[in-house]
């Protein structure tokens, strides 16, 4: 008859041998799904950015610079040290949800969801941000900057980081001058004028980019 004392020893070892295991597998079988849904969220964010351009590619690239910077996902709510929180993919800033209910005439728990799981949406609101920015300030990268906060200095680093974003992603002479033979107005002055604010000077276009120098240090 075998000892008591060791099949209990046995069994006991066989618990501890098989639960790590499991766990193993289940890790092992999760991997995959996550990466899947993490793609698909990744796709779906993409779209939504080059939707929300609306075939601008100057844009799209800013918004992409904002993205990389601010690096939300789908579903994001990071709070704060001041209460706030930053919302979806481009992190859209919880002081906007009042603002943007009434603009659209819509409650702020519906537009908060919105933010939070529609990236479109929230490309969409991210854009009409900085377009607001750059209509009251007729800067390119100061419009970055308020983006981000209504302080001058966290503007500048704040610039200076989407740049370097910017540069990563699309590469680091994105910003070169190519020299014309006459100046051309710029996309983003162009766009300022729609929108009713000041025509900047005219600048020579950028490799396609059409707006600028990087941001001072």
């Amino acid at each position: 008859m075998p000892n008591p004392n060791w099949i209990s020893i046995s069994r006991s070892r066989i618990v501890n041998m098989i639960l790590p295991m499991c766990a193993g597998i289940a890790l092992l079988a999760a991997i995959p799904g996550q990466a899947r849904a993490e793609g698909e969220g990744e796709t779906r964010i993409a779209h939504c950015i080059r939707q929300a351009a609306g075939d601008k590619p100057w844009l799209e690239k800013t918004l992409w610079g904002l993205r990389d910077q601010e690096g939300g996902w789908i579903g994001a709510e990071v709070r704060n040290t001041n209460g706030s929180h930053d919302l979806g993919p481009l992190q859209i800033n919880s002081w906007w949800v009042p603002k943007l209910a009434g603009l659209i005439e819509r409650p702020e728990w519906q537009v908060r969801h919105w933010l939070r799981f529609d990236p479109c949406f929230n490309a969409d609101a991210a854009r009409w941000i900085f377009l607001a920015a750059l209509h009251s300030t007729g800067d390119f990268w100061e419009a970055v900057g308020v983006y981000h906060s209504p302080t001058a200095w966290r503007q500048r680093r704040y610039a200076q980081s989407v740049a370097r974003h910017m540069q990563r992603r699309f590469g680091r002479d994105l910003f070169a001058a190519r020299t014309q033979a006459e100046p051309t107005a710029t996309p983003v002055a162009a766009e300022a004028s729609a929108t009713g604010g000041q025509t900047a000077t005219p600048a020579v276009r950028t490799l396609g980019f059409g707006v600028v120098r990087r941001p001072p240090s």
